[in-house]
Order: structure tokens, then sequence, then C-alpha cells
């Protein structure tokens, strides 16, 4: 189709992390195991959680809703990228590019807001005990749940708007493992001006939000620890929130470097880099994150496989 004498794109070309073959080979086997690492672990925390009826509470809805849209983050990303490795010329449809941007932000945008109701629900249980099955009941645990979901799907919405505002008249070339809106912002023939601040605005915004929501919960969290009088009592409250606050580090240093930081001092392969982190290996280790690091998840694994190990 022509359109002003320019050849509209219908597909683009995937530069993926590197175009070395023997650096290809590795990454394929290190990045498959990551993926397998990630569906396994992911599965293994819901699973425990179903069927552990200790974890039937608040913290452990979220964090099984958390290891949900971590499978689906990974899966959305992770398959093209590991298909590069293996091809010389990687190609995605504009339409399935839009899609794979879509489902990105959705659900990089719901972790955000996830993280935020765990770490409200962190508060409610170490400064409000009392009050902490009113303030946490079930109608509030579907409306922090459902509010995560559409805050996801509606920082998405601008990124997609402003992805199908752009035009596409050559190159294709996305020098990225993944469809992000920066690198299509630089293959657009028309400068559309909105289209790469108005994001940016947005997911700053959600990360600004839901940021401070953290640190205010954690603020009146640690204040409430320090009055605590009982040595244990202190260490057993703070240990319910260091995979918390691990997670949370990780997730938001990563995503604050790639979208809200200013990228005039940024080159694409350090952006790259950062990227693969929080899509790709951050949801790996969060399953290891919350099973390494918090009692309650060993103890209800250990009981699960002493179950099983009788049931056989």
């Amino acid at each position: 189709m022509e359109t002003e004498n320019h050849t509209m794109v219908t597909e683009f070309i995937i530069s993926g992390l590197t175009n070395d073959p023997i650096l290809c080979s590795i990454l394929f086997v290190v990045f498959l195991g990551i993926y397998v690492a990630t569906i396994l672990g992911n599965i293994s925390i819901i699973t425990l959680i179903q069927r552990s009826p200790q974890l039937h509470t608040p913290m452990y809805l979220f964090l099984s809703h958390l290891a949900f849209v971590d499978i689906v983050y990974s899966t959305s990303v992770t398959p093209i990228m590991i298909v590069s490795f293996l091809k010389e010329r990687t190609t995605i449809p504009v339409t399935g590019c839009i899609a794979q941007l879509c489902s990105a932000v959705t659900l990089g945008t719901t972790e955000c807001f996830l993280l935020a109701a765990m770490a409200y629900d962190r508060y409610v249980a170490i400064c409000s005990p009392l009050l902490y099955s009113t303030h946490m009941s079930p109608r509030v645990c579907i409306i922090l749940l459902v509010a995560s979901y559409l805050g996801g799907c509606a920082n998405a919405s601008t990124f997609t708007g402003c992805s199908l505002s752009l035009t596409f008249c050559g190159p294709n070339t996305i020098n990225h493992f993944f469809c992000d809106l920066l690198p299509l912002v630089k293959l657009s023939c028309t400068h559309i001006y909105v289209a790469e601040i108005f994001p940016t605005i947005t997911a700053g915004s959600i990360a600004v939000l839901t940021l401070f929501i953290i640190i205010i919960s954690y603020l009146y969290i640690f204040h409430s620890i320090l009055k605590m009088r009982s040595t244990g009592g202190r260490h057993k409250a703070f240990s319910t929130c260091t995979s918390h606050l691990t997670t949370v580090t990780l997730f938001y240093g990563t995503v604050t470097f790639v979208y809200v930081m200013p990228k005039s001092g940024c080159s694409p392969d350090h952006i790259k880099v950062v990227s693969v982190f929080y899509t790709v290996v951050i949801p790996m280790l969060n399953p290891l994150i919350y099973s390494l690091r918090n009692r309650d998840v060993k103890e209800a694994l250990r009981k699960w496989m002493a179950r099983t190990h009788w049931s056989c």
C-alpha cells in the first residue's frame, strides 16, 4: 500500500540482544532455562497456596495473583526473544507488535498495583492486627485485585492509543528484544510528541503513586516494629516484609530506569539489559524470593511434600 510515496510497514524485524552466533547459542540455553524455571516456579507457588489452608490469607491471595501475572508477563515477551536466538531474522506483524506492547504494559502495571496492595496488607496486619479481618475482608481484597487489573488496562490503553497514532513507512527494525513504545516511536515516519511524552507521564505517575503507597505503608510498619518490646516479635514482624521489600526494590529499580529516568544518557543496549531484568529475570526470581525468605511458605511446602510422600 502506498501512502505519500512511502511503502507502509506491515511487519517489524526484532533485532534481539545480540547478533553473535556463539553468544546466541549460549543465551538461548540460558533464557530457555529461565523461562522454564519461571513457569514451573510460579505454577508451584499458585498450587501451593491453593492446597495449603494456612496460606488462605489476603497476603497469599495477592501473591498467587502476582505469580499468575509473572507467568503471563514472561510469556508475552520471552518466547519471541528465545526464537530470535535461533533465527537470523525474527519478524512480527505490526498488529502483533502492538498486541505484545499492550499485554506487557498491562501486566507490568498490574504488578505495580499488586505490590502496592501487598504493602497495604502488611501495614494493616502489623499496625492494626485487631482490625485486620475488617480492613482486609474478602470484599476489600476483591476490590484491590479488580483495581489492580483495571489500572493495568487503563495504562495500557494510553500506550496502545499512542502506538496506533504512529505511522511506519520504513525502516522497520526494532532495536530491542520485544515491542516497546520508545523503539516504535523512533521508527515512526511522523514525529508525534504526545506519543513520546504522554505514556512516560502516565507510567511515571503510576510508578510514583504505587511507590508512595508502599513507602508510606512501610514507614508506619517500621514505626510499629520499633515500638515492639519483644525482640522476637520485631524479628517475626519484619521477616514477613523482607520478601516483599526485595521484590519491590528489584522491580521498581529497573522499571524506573527504563520508563521514568531521562533517556538522553542511556544507550539502547543499556535499556535492553535493564529490560531483561524486569521482563524475564524478576518473574523467575519472585517464587524463589517468597519461598526461600518466607517461613510460612517454607512450612507449607514442607507439609505439602510430606503429604505427597505419604500418599505415594
